[in-house]
């Protein structure tokens, strides 16, 4: 059993962290990989279109899309409206048809077909950035690489393992802790165990195997839900207050009243003599208040 949590380093904490999500998710990467792909150029289509997309509605596209497209060359020569029809369920299909038109075109005239390994030709790929990158790295090629998505930036937050608030820092934390042949994994498994259990609104702490070792950064108490959800009835039926007839009524009621009343006349104001010697201060003439 580990020290308590307050006494583990970020460090010790990755490292326990992974160990158990080891346990809860054996195998490569590539085995643990949620996207269907037979090659490293189906990955990198499927990662490209799970961007803003779920991995299982992304598998259900790819079938018909690599049976019409299975190699660089043929999705380079795609006709645009075919392929926007066919990857529509995905979202923004007009970005991902630019995206994937253009990886096919460039891998077929730079690196004739083929995907390259490196970070760096990976990142050159139209609609490649780091995190797709290093998800072929390690589930295509067995390489080190370790993606930070969404889940991986929030659990690696909530659990201490960080203190960067950016997927670079995360990444450049996570790397220190663990040895490179385990980023692959591990990056999946976090993503894995935030999907089923650690999820962003409602984790599931009591069935947790990390719950000894979280500090719950981030993590709504039942107090804090309770306060939230209060502010959100109150304001609910602030709006339906707002909104209903009578309301309504009264306001135009109360508008109508304020129009109809006259404005006051500055004719009906009876100044005091200002020659007097006893009218006050503020009605007398500007030579009044001289010093004599």
């Amino acid at each position: 059993m580990p020290p308590p949590r307050t006494a583990l380093s970020a460090r010790a904490r990755t490292q326990e962290v992974d160990h158990r999500l080891a346990a809860c998710f054996p195998g490569t990467a590539e085995s643990l990989c949620a996207l269907r792909h037979r090659n490293a150029f189906e990955l990198v289509v499927a990662t490209v279109l799970s961007a803003q997309c779920t991995d299982v509605r992304v598998n259900e596209v790819t079938i018909a899309l690599f049976e019409r497209f299975p190699t660089p060359q043929t999705l380079a020569a795609a006709p645009r409206d075919e392929l926007e029809q066919l990857i529509y369920p995905t979202g923004f299909f007009r970005t991902k048809a630019d995206h994937l038109l253009g990886l096919g075109a460039v891998l077929c005239e730079r690196f004739g077909g083929q995907v390259p390994k490196s970070l760096a030709d990976l990142q050159s790929l139209p609609g490649v950035g780091k995190k797709t990158a290093n998800v072929v790295r390690s589930v295509a090629f067995g390489l080190p690489g370790l993606a930070v998505d969404t889940h991986v930036l929030r659990l690696s937050r909530r659990l201490g393992l960080t203190r960067a608030t950016e997927p670079v820092g995360v990444e450049r934390s996570l790397c220190r802790a663990l040895p490179p042949t385990t980023w692959g994994a591990f990056s999946v498994r976090m993503i894995l165990h935030g999907r089923a259990t650690c999820t962003a609104r409602r984790p599931a702490c009591d069935a947790c195997v990390l719950e000894d070792l979280c500090p719950r950064r981030g993590v709504p108490t039942p107090a804090r839900r309770r306060e939230a959800s209060d502010l959100a009835l109150s304001r609910s039926t602030r709006r339906r207050v707002e909104a209903s007839p009578r309301s309504m009524a009264t306001n135009s009621s109360s508008s109508s009243r304020g129009t109809s009343l006259p404005a006051p006349s500055t004719s009906a104001v009876t100044r005091p003599n200002s020659s007097r010697s006893d009218a006050p201060s503020a009605w007398r003439s500007p030579r009044s208040c001289t010093m004599r």
